[in-house]
């Protein structure tokens, strides 16, 4: 069988964190694009899913998502918060982070 070449153009940091993985895989980033080749032609498709929601499905997922944080907070035992004690809430933990990264170096 004769052989081809293809010529791509990535990002170089892409490309080199691919043949690390690769390497830790035993193959060489030809062997990695062959195997890949010869699946899509074999099973006539992307072997992984490729895919982007449309604008109504993104908005339909952000809305169930806001619809299930709104029922949480409403199904939850804790009163109402006023904005001055939200802001200590936060002043708190902005403070216990700076704590723990002062500890960690």
């Amino acid at each position: 069988m004769s052989q081809a070449t293809i010529s791509i153009r990535v990002d170089q940091s892409l490309k080199n964190k691919f043949d690390l993985l690769c390497e830790a895989f035993g193959l060489s980033a030809t062997a990695a694009f062959n195997i890949f080749m010869r699946t899509v032609v074999r099973e006539k498709r992307i072997p992984f899913e490729i895919r982007a929601d449309n604008t109504d499905v993104v908005r339909q997922k952000a809305l169930k998502a806001f619809e299930s944080m709104r029922k949480t907070v409403e199904e939850s035992s804790h009163s109402d918060m006023t904005l001055e004690e939200i802001n200590n809430e936060i002043k708190n933990v902005r403070n216990e982070r700076g704590e723990k990264g002062l500890r960690s170096n």
